[in-house]
């Protein structure tokens, strides 16, 4: 899947800056990624996001899932900030209007999600939410190969759902509300790209969303998130999630045509379900694994599909 404009800015504007010396360390950062074959580097980063999903999930029974994603958000936001220094009054109100609606996608995504994992495996979770940017890749298609892809994301999502099993209604419900906000953050990010320089948009964004998430992050977790432990798990929580993975699909995304760079992260569910039974304890049926896979080839064939046509923001 090809990279939203607001999220590939970001990762230029990294590599620009690491070129001119400006980013601590990123020389020898980039040397010792060099080392390593980019689908080696785009898989690590995938397992850097899910460990960060696994970490946040051990945190909920301290703050809660309002207070871990607070925590990502907050620190993101912090890390943007100081990344792009935005300016307020360079902007109009209809630019700023759309990065505060880029923050509610954003403040809605992460929440819902985090929320879905409370109840609900990590990899269904994440399979369930892959139906967003699935969409979006979908609906911009004319192929009739790609009716295939969908009907097989549709029957991974049913056989996840379980309807009138045993799964967690609400979790999955949550899921499948992290994909809206995945593919609304698709879209959005696509206008913000455009309407601000560089990553500056998705900095406002990720600050207004961590203004919204202020009264059920510090509403639910209270007194308990100035506690060091849980503000270095935080904060660990936002490097494994953004800044460990952004930094590899940077070096990835130098070396990979982009069509394969898409296809290695439609392993992302695959990956999230070996990780939430590792560090977790999950242990996934055949129904959900099954399911797993069939999404997990819808993406990939989706992925591979768009070689020959022109790049799409999924």
């Amino acid at each position: 899947m090809i990279l939203p404009d607001s999220r590939r800015d970001y990762r230029e504007g990294v590599s620009t800056r690491a070129s001119q010396g400006t980013v601590p360390g990123a020389s020898a950062e980039r040397a010792a990624s060099r080392a390593v074959p980019p689908t080696g580097l785009v898989l690590v980063a995938i397992g850097s996001t899910q460990l960060g999903a696994a970490l946040a999930k051990s945190l909920f029974d301290e703050v809660g899932p309002a207070g871990t994603v607070f925590l990502r958000v907050l620190f993101a936001a912090l890390v943007l900030v100081a990344l792009w220094r935005p300016r307020l009054r360079r902007f109009g109100r209809r630019e700023l209007a759309l990065a505060a609606t880029f923050g509610v996608a954003l403040a809605g995504m992460n929440l819902s999600f985090y929320a879905a994992i409370d109840r609900i495996p990590l990899g269904v979770a994440v399979t369930l939410e892959f139906w967003g940017p699935l969409a979006v890749a979908l609906l911009g298609s004319r192929r009739a190969l790609d009716v295939v892809w969908a009907l097989l994301a549709a029957a991974g999502i049913v056989l996840l759902a379980d309807p009138g099993g045993a799964a967690d209604a609400t979790g999955v419900v949550l899921a499948l509300v992290a994909g809206l906000c995945w593919a609304a953050y698709i879209l959005l990010s696509q206008r913000a790209g455009r309407a601000f320089p560089g990553g500056t948009g998705l900095a406002i964004a990720m600050s207004f969303g961590a203004v919204l998430l202020i009264p059920v992050g510090v509403g639910g977790a209270g007194a308990d998130l100035l506690t060091p432990g849980v503000l270095a798990a935080g904060a660990a929580v936002a490097v494994l999630s953004s800044a460990v993975p952004y930094s590899l699909e940077l070096e990835a995304l130098r070396r990979l045509p982009a069509h394969v760079f898409g296809v290695l992260m439609s392993l992302e569910p695959g990956v999230a379900a070996l990780v939430g039974f590792a560090v977790l304890g999950e242990v996934l049926g055949a129904r959900e694994v099954v399911a797993i896979v069939l999404v997990v080839a819808a993406s990939v064939g989706a992925s591979r599909a768009a070689t020959g046509a022109a790049p799409r923001d999924v």
